[in-house]
């Protein structure tokens, strides 16, 4: 399995459409997808990913703490706030804008769950936009989700890849805003489709100096390294054999990784390993020893010690700070021990 896969699985992604609306000019909009529409649609999550699919007509958006990340949207095309945080869509973002939690307070509560039909604006030229989101299972640190853009767009309508996903979003949401039997269960999972979608535009749109998580997928010898280390996890890796599999030597693969992902490619694994135990501590099933072997540690006070460094807590502690707990956890050994195919773990 690929890099860009396999951390997109490890997130685990739950979309939702919440909203049909026609905005006509002048209109001005700010909000973000809050704790109260989330809730509506989705279980709790500590991450958010807006969406903003234009249908017809066109608008601008930015973040609301940056005027210099304003986009002009055309029909066809995606707007993605990766972080879900507050942000701007209109006919003109210089207008004094109307919260989108006040205006959609209403009817979230008179109908929770369903998509939302709504026409807002000054009778001037209409824009049709599809809103969603999606919810993530975030442990902090998750690569792909770190190096998104703030905010950025993708063309669906020159792309045939991605010209299936409008069409289909677009009939969806229409279906749905009619009370069609199934139609929400269809916007959520082409929901979570458009974002790979977008994941992928993004990657192959990245300038040719770009660093960063998503420019060491796109690089030939990296991206064949993250692939090989996403895959096989829990395998004794070193630079060296590493090296050998992707066609480059040792020097230079260590070089190559480190200035596209900003760390070395044995730190990167040890901080893979830990995104990969905190999401088995989220699901609160496993022991924390099994989590500790799951992700290659023979001694749980290794793992322990570890999986602190990298959250600042201990696992048990950890998980019950989640909501989670398992009658499986036992207590960890004070006794220092090594570890088994991981880096070390240091002082």
């Amino acid at each position: 399995m690929d890099a860009v896969s396999e951390v997109l699985r490890a997130v685990r992604l739950s979309g939702a459409v919440y909203l049909n609306g026609t905005f006509t000019a002048p209109w001005c909009l700010i909000g973000r997808t809050d704790a109260a529409l989330c809730g509506a649609y989705l279980p709790r999550s500590e991450r958010v990913v807006s969406y903003h699919l234009v249908i017809e007509g066109s608008c601008c958006a930015q973040l609301a703490d940056n005027p210099g990340s304003a986009l002009r949207l055309d029909a066809g095309e995606l707007l993605v706030v990766p972080q879900g945080e507050t942000h701007l869509m209109g006919s003109s973002v210089g207008l004094a804008p109307t919260s989108m939690e006040l205006l959609l307070a209403g009817p979230i509560e008179a109908a929770p769950s369903e998509v939302m039909t709504l026409s807002y604006g000054g009778g001037g030229p209409a824009t049709r936009i599809v809103c969603g989101f999606l919810a993530c299972d975030d442990t902090l640190s998750n690569p792909l989700l770190s190096s998104l853009p703030r905010l950025f767009k993708i063309d669906m309508r020159h792309d045939p890849r991605a010209a299936w996903l409008e069409s289909s979003l677009k009939f969806a949401a229409a279906e749905a805003a009619h009370s069609r039997a199934g139609g929400t269960i269809v916007l959520a999972r082409l929901s979570e489709l458009l974002f790979v979608e977008a994941v992928r535009s993004c990657i192959e749109a990245l300038p040719a100096h770009q660093t960063g998580w998503l420019a060491g997928v796109r690089d030939r010898y990296v991206g064949r390294a993250l692939s090989l280390l996403h895959a096989q996890a829990v395998h004794p890796w070193t630079v060296d054999e590493l090296a050998r599999k992707v066609g480059l030597s040792r020097s230079a693969l260590a070089q190559r990784f480190t200035h596209l992902v900003g760390q070395p490619p044995m730190q990167y694994l040890a901080r893979w390993r830990m995104q990969i135990a905190a999401q088995e501590l989220l699901n609160g099933a496993k022991s924390l020893a099994a989590v500790a072997e799951q992700v290659g540690y023979e001694s749980e006070a290794a793992f322990s010690r570890a999986f602190r460094r990298e959250f600042g807590k201990a696992p048990a502690g950890w998980r019950r700070s989640k909501g989670k707990t398992s009658h499986a956890d036992e207590s960890v050994s004070a006794i220092p021990a090594t570890t088994g195919n991981v880096p070390s773990p240091g002082p």
